[in-house]
């Protein structure tokens, strides 16, 4: 009798303790047949050696959240809720919790529900995420309590839940860059933009995946890897179109509709590159516009934050929120223009130069045409032919001696690695796990002597003859110049050019392609309205049509 006493108490616990273990939405799957199809593929960046992270159990990630989910959160309501949420832009959602339809709460369940529902599932999942905000309900709930029409008018973040690159400080969520050699970047400070959006009501859903070190790293390697993320795949054809990086995950899940918007960061074409990738608004601004203070570096002279949105008038009020001066970022600089928000200019009388060549593509000739048959006037232009020499020994040098400035004065004490020969030492000790595609430019940057005197000439001849490439802005008094993609990065990097792409259409494989608009420093005013402009004229964008 006693020992079927013990056998029913060991079988009792045994029983509640599995009745009480967290369900498991996430699971493996064996991804062989998936990267043999990869070896086919005709673009060498697109020949993958995994798909999912080694290191990150989504299980855990979405522990937090799961008994949420399951008590006020249904399929039924999800569905209910599509029509409020997807597509919208930011007046379209302060408007429905203003009017009673939708709450903040329910806006981040909707979120997180649909993320997980999509994540999980091993044909649909894009292996954006990294980290979720475990606090992001309870932070929702209060921005609930506390909205008035002041703090939640329809151009503002407030209550809007957002994605962060994984490369931008935030407090409670790890910062990685994609490396293992941060995984234990658990706990720093707010970045100073994350402290402004938090300051405006945002709320931080979590940290987007991306190609690590920003891709500057590997050679030749996938956009949007990183060993923490895994392969971040794109949402209008998975593994079979390029996300774009070092920002891929930022666009992927704004596209895929798992937040409002995005922050990513841009170097040379690491916001431009995944907006146009993923069929959404990527707004590169000056540099100095918004801080860097907190986020992992590439160039002091080059990196800046920029928002990543499904429409200009959210890249607007994204910019607005993450806006201010900032004394510790020495290209901080107080600018108050006083044109944002007048979004009822059109494109009719309108000057832009393009590259006569760019016509052959027949989405961008047909955009042309479009913008022509609204009064605008097009003006064929050919830039000087000058190259840019020096450019990667700006970033080369740069980040020498940029990075063991973040890891000494911005991440956890727990981080051991304070220099770049560092961390290629840790790599190497596993490399299959660490870096499976190699870390040649990390390689290049410890090997590059160049001297900082050195590094400052070069500066002067990259700007002088980026600056050159755009001379037609100035002689042909135009308002833009319009590219496609991020084709004119390097360039509109080193002239210090702002610029924003906006959707323009997809290709015949469906792949997305944007038109880029280029101006001279401390015009995002100017980028804005034309953006807008262009965008209510042809209105391209659509959800990817696997995540309806």
């Amino acid at each position: 009798m006693k020992k079927i006493s013990i056998l029913f108490a060991i079988s009792f616990l045994l029983f509640s303790c599995e009745k009480n273990k967290a369900p498991s939405f996430f699971n493996t799957y064996d991804e062989s047949t998936a990267l043999e199809k990869q070896e086919n593929h005709l673009n060498p960046r697109m020949k993958f050696k995994l798909f999912q992270s080694k290191v990150l159990d989504m299980n855990e990630v979405f522990k937090p959240f799961n008994q949420e989910l399951a008590s006020n959160f249904s399929e039924e309501e999800y569905n209910n809720l599509k029509p409020l949420i997807l597509e919208q832009d930011i007046p379209s959602l302060q408007e429905s919790v203003k009017e009673g339809k939708l709450s903040y709460e329910k806006l981040t369940l909707f979120y997180l529900y649909r993320i997980r529902k999509f994540e999980s599932d091993s044909t649909k999942s894009l292996n954006a995420i990294i980290a979720l905000n475990p606090n992001v309900l309870d932070e929702a709930r209060k921005r609930d309590a506390e909205r008035t029409n002041k703090n939640a008018t329809s151009q503002k973040v407030y209550g809007m839940p957002i994605f962060l690159k994984d490369n931008i400080n935030t407090k409670g969520m790890p910062t990685t860059a994609g490396a293992l050699a941060l995984a234990d970047n658990k706990n720093t400070e707010d970045a100073f933009i994350v402290k402004r959006l938090k300051e405006e009501g945002a709320l931080i859903l979590g940290k987007a995946n991306l190609s690590e070190w920003a891709y500057y790293f590997c050679t030749g390697c996938p956009l949007g890897y990183s060993a923490v993320g895994g392969q971040t795949l794109n949402p209008y054809g998975r593994a079979e179109f390029e996300t774009g990086g070092s920002s891929a995950a930022s666009g992927a899940v704004v596209a895929a509709n798992y937040a409002v918007a995005a922050v990513g960061t841009e170097t040379a074409g690491s916001i431009t590159s995944p907006s146009s990738q993923n069929s959404v608004v990527g707004l590169k601004p000056t540099v100095g516009l918004l801080s860097r203070t907190g986020i992992v570096p590439i160039s002091s002279t080059l990196d800046t934050p920029g928002p990543m949105t499904k429409s200009v008038m959210d890249s607007w009020i994204f910019i607005n929120a993450m806006y201010g001066f900032d004394k510790q970022d020495s290209k901080s600089y107080d600018y108050v223009d006083k044109n944002y928000g007048s979004f009822k200019d059109d494109l009719k009388g309108k000057r832009f130069g393009i590259i006569k060549s760019y016509l052959q593509d027949s989405v961008f000739n047909a955009n042309i045409n479009i913008i022509k048959e609204n009064g605008a006037e097009i003006v064929e232009i050919t830039p000087p032919q000058v190259g840019l020499p020096g450019f990667l020994t700006l970033l080369n040098i740069d980040m020498k001696h940029d990075l063991p400035q973040y890891l000494k004065n911005y991440t956890d004490k727990n981080v051991t690695v304070s220099s770049v020969q560092d961390v290629i030492n840790y790599n190497l000790q596993d490399s299959i796990l660490r870096a499976p595609y190699g870390q040649q430019l990390f390689d290049g940057i410890v090997a590059d002597t160049t001297t900082v005197a050195q590094l400052q000439e070069i500066k002067k001849t990259l700007m002088a003859n980026a600056r050159n490439y755009f001379e037609a802005l100035d002689k042909e008094n135009l308002d833009a110049i319009l590219s496609i993609n991020n084709y004119h990065s390097a360039y509109s990097a080193v002239a210090e050019y702002p610029n924003i792409t906006v959707p323009m259409g997809y290709k015949k494989s469906g792949e997305p392609i944007s038109l880029t608009f280029i101006v001279k420093p401390k015009e995002e005013s100017r980028l804005l309205i034309l953006g807008n402009a262009f965008e209510q004229l042809t209105k391209h964008r659509k959800l990817p049509e696997n995540y309806k």
